[in-house]
């Protein structure tokens, strides 16, 4: 696939393209990376692979990580939605597998808030029913993995804040509440609502900074990048989720 670019306006560019091999985006000019990346939950997605077995896709993930370190300035930081745990093949550490990933390949620990989007499995799958013998224990939140780069405090960009007391003494709490976003309104398969990134954007950049998503998807880190008057870049790979990413930046974001 040709790199490309396939929308641009003031703050918010789409690329389809693929992050690993992706020239578009210059090393060492990203302020602050908000993504979901593919949790590997065979979810189905037009092109990309989301059934690896566990080892390719931890490989994957070190991948990715190296070339999004690469992407970041000195002082530059990511918030990874990635899950606390999962029991697809098995029941997997997958948050503390990522972070350990990210340790080894030259990222920086910051800090884990915890999303309790009150999605509450009506899944029966307990195991051992009111039995010690194998009960299944299923904790309904995400996490946010906050990393960084070199050094924690931020000494570029405009040095410009736009958070409010109330949401600074709120968010710098490490347990956010608010519901996850529909795949049926979104009309994408595994949707973050704009809120997430909202929160990242503005409590760990300053206005202006340039801010990267390389796993795109429906465009909700590009759209609360350019609602706050940030420089949002979007990178997917998959046309009809770039399309679709466009929609909504040009329906939200007037």
């Amino acid at each position: 696939m040709k790199n490309r670019i396939y929308f641009e306006e003031e703050n918010a560019k789409i690329l389809c393209d693929n992050i690993l091999t992706t020239s578009f985006v210059k090393p060492e000019s990203v302020d602050l990376i908000v993504t979901s990346p593919p949790y590997n939950l065979n979810i189905e997605y037009t092109s990309t692979d989301d059934n690896l077995n566990y080892e390719d896709y931890l490989k994957f993930t070190k991948k990715w990580l190296k070339k999004c370190l690469d992407l970041l300035k000195d002082d530059g930081r990511m918030c990874l939605n990635i899950p606390l745990d999962t029991n697809k093949g098995g029941h997997r550490s997958i948050g503390a597998d990522i972070t350990t990933i990210a340790k080894n390949v030259g990222w920086k620990y910051h800090s884990t808030i915890v999303w309790n989007e009150g999605n509450i499995s009506k899944s029966s799958a307990w195991g051992s029913w009111l039995s010690a013998s194998s009960p299944y224990v299923i904790a309904p939140v995400e996490l946010i993995i906050v990393l960084y780069k070199g050094n924690w405090k931020k000494i570029s960009g405009s040095r410009k804040n736009d958070i409010t007391k109330e949401e600074f003494v709120s968010w710098t709490n490490g347990v956010w509440t608010f519901k996850g976003e529909s795949k049926k309104k979104i009309g994408h398969p595994a949707p973050f609502p704009v809120e997430l990134p909202k929160r990242c954007i503005k409590l760990f950049s300053y206005v202006g900074d340039t801010i990267l998503d390389p796993f795109m998807g429906s465009g909700s880190t590009v759209i609360a990048a350019k609602q706050l008057n940030r420089n949002g870049i979007g990178i997917d790979k998959e046309i009809q989720y770039c399309e679709l990413a466009m929609h909504r930046i040009l329906k939200e974001t007037k």
